[in-house]
């Protein structure tokens, strides 16, 4: 089975060969192994195409082998899609195509934060007005009104565009900071939970309800948590006996679980909290 050679044309770029007849060909043949051996060969030929489109993609934080790859992708789609009879020429409709395709590859793929297509589009614009800058005021950080002029954007969304470029790429946790000492890396400065938080939540949850105890209750409580004085020592400071001071701590802290817990009640159903008559506290 033959197939229908590809010629060479004088074309501005080398890449692009005279296709055009094997196109018409591929157009009236029938699904088969003469069909797909001429796909195949044109795909071939217009592969250098690709790759040259595909490099004005490096250093844009993808490997040349995975940008190849993708603009063939984009090729297959342009070959198999490509209709001769609407009288334009395949490569008018092949690098749209694959400049699309690889675009496609960097939006949703090669971004570590994922942010609104106009976004994206104004960092592209930031980014080539930058490049721009650089060329005509070299060794000099262009402004933000300089950039704003030179991309035709506003300054606000000049920012917008230039925060955008750090959301392109992350840096690791294990990244050592510059000017660090020691081995001071990223992860060390990002915070831990913090229990002294619901410590002072805690705290002032119960106020209200230690308000309602009495005077001695109150101090014995202070003693033992705050203080840190033992059973003993309190019993021995107030000439109670220990097992009294241990029935009040319990009976307390009874008493304040309650409260608190009823005025959660309260909170949740719309009403104010109700507080009970002030107790009193065991006799001596």
């Amino acid at each position: 089975m033959s197939v229908v050679p590809v010629s060479k044309k004088q074309h501005p770029h080398d890449d692009a060969p005279d296709t055009a007849a094997a196109f018409a060909r591929l157009a009236g043949l029938s699904d088969g192994p003469e069909r797909q051996a001429l796909r195949d060969e044109l795909i071939e030929s217009w592969l250098p195409m690709a790759q040259r489109i595909a490099s004005r993609f490096r250093g844009r934080g993808e490997n040349v082998e995975d940008l190849n790859q993708v603009a063939a992708l984009g090729l297959v789609k342009a070959v198999d899609r490509y209709d001769p009879a609407l009288g334009n020429a395949f490569e008018s409709y092949a690098v749209p195509t694959v400049t699309g395709e690889i675009k496609r590859h960097f939006r949703d793929h090669m971004w570590v934060l994922h942010v609104p297509r106009r976004v994206q589009d104004l960092r592209n614009r930031v980014r080539a007005a930058l490049k721009n800058l650089a060329q005509t005021i070299p060794g000099q950080r262009p402004t933000v009104t300089e950039i704003a002029e030179c991309a035709h954007l506003s300054e606000n969304e000049v920012r917008t565009g230039l925060e955008a470029l750090d959301c392109f790429t992350a840096l690791s946790l294990d990244a050592e900071l510059p000017g660090s000492e020691n081995g001071y890396d990223l992860a060390d400065t990002l915070g831990e939970p913090d229990a002294g938080f619901d410590l002072v939540i805690d705290r002032e949850a119960v106020k209200p309800a230690l308000r309602t105890l009495p005077e001695r209750d109150r101090t014995i409580l202070y003693l033992r948590f705050f203080g840190g004085m033992t059973q003993l020592g309190i019993a021995r400071q107030l000439g109670i006996s220990q097992m009294h001071v241990s029935r009040l701590i319990s009976g307390c802290c009874a008493t304040l679980r309650e409260e608190i817990a009823s005025d959660a009640a309260s909170a949740t159903s719309g009403e104010g909290p109700a507080r009970p008559a002030r107790r009193g506290s065991d006799a001596a």
